[in-house]
């Protein structure tokens, strides 16, 4: 095999595409209230390399790229105190990071943190007769492919922006509950491809009511017009031979890539209602939009909608 090199493949070599000191500067002014953390010792406000945090608690490092001949660096500030804000909602700080000139915006964190052990959720440790809990709606995917091409409608704005932003911090309740016991978040792979992992690793099989699964909004309105993420096709070709007989409407909603989507969790019958209530103190939805079993031999998928 020839070799390949990679550096064809970038417009700037290394860290020679880092924003100037004076963008970042712009992109770095907040509008936001100050939020410190005690445990920060070393922040984006020295102007260091590096974040230093006394650990004990969790910290973000952020990475953004941003093409700063096509886009002002004030819009990118926007992005990061939106990040910050969601931060500060999470008891947590931004701090260090790397910025890069790049043809597209991209912004992302990498969160660092502790958890208790004794309270550490799997997604492989689901049981038989458990009840499936699913936090947020969905319909990411196939709203934010209808924005994109111009045709959301005025009563849909924001729906998945909002949707995105909500915290999932209500896994922290719900981990100590005893009765839990398995978790994990719905994101690029689908309700389907999140949930077969489930089912795979905990060797069950899971029963699913279509007409009990949050959405958005009308999706089918969208589906209707194209708006089906690629996401969403290639989700389905990579474990669609594991799911039950699907409408190409189910498909096109069970295996759209959520953003920042919900949680989905395995709770014991006989503690359901405790959950519930944990959600509703939080704040938070849950829907119950299906049950475990024991694997059928004779059939070779590991989802059925109903």
């Amino acid at each position: 095999m020839s070799s390949v090199k990679l550096t064809q493949y970038s417009h700037g070599a290394g860290c020679g595409c880092k924003i100037s000191p004076q963008v970042l500067d712009i992109m770095l002014e907040s509008q936001l209230p100050k939020f410190s953390h005690p445990n920060l010792i070393v922040g984006n406000e020295s102007r260091d390399d590096a974040a230093v945090f006394n650990l004990g608690d969790g910290t973000g490092i952020a990475i953004l790229g941003w093409p700063v001949d096509k886009l002002a660096p004030e819009i990118a500030a926007r992005v990061i105190d939106g990040a910050r804000d969601v931060c500060a909602k999470a008891n947590i700080c931004l701090a260090g990071g790397h910025s890069i000139d790049a043809p597209e915006p991209i912004f992302g964190l990498a969160v660092t943190g502790r958890v208790d052990l004794e309270h550490l959720q799997r997604n492989d440790q689901a049981q038989v007769g458990d009840h499936i809990m699913l936090t947020k709606p969905l319909g990411v995917g196939i709203l934010t492919t209808a924005e994109k091409r111009g045709i959301l409608r005025p009563q849909d704005i924001n729906l998945a922006r909002d949707n995105m932003v909500k915290l999932n911090d209500l896994g922290v309740k719900l981990a100590p509950l005893k009765g839990v016991h398995a978790m994990t978040d719905v994101t690029g792979f689908g309700l389907m491809g999140h949930l077969l992992e489930v089912c795979e690793g905990s060797r069950l099989h899971a029963h699913i009511e279509f007409n009990q699964i949050p959405l958005l909004t009308d999706l089918q309105y969208y589906l209707n017009q194209g708006c089906v993420p690629g996401g969403s096709g290639r989700n389905y070709a990579s474990y669609g031979h594991k799911l039950g007989p699907l409408s190409e409407e189910q498909l096109n909603i069970l295996c759209d890539p959520q953003t920042s989507g919900g949680l989905l969790v395995a709770v014991a019958e006989d503690k359901m209602t405790q959950a519930e209530d944990i959600c509703r103190a939080q704040g938070q939805d849950c829907v119950w939009i299906g049950h475990l079993s024991d694997p059928v031999i004779s059939q070779n998928y590991c989802v059925e909608v109903i």
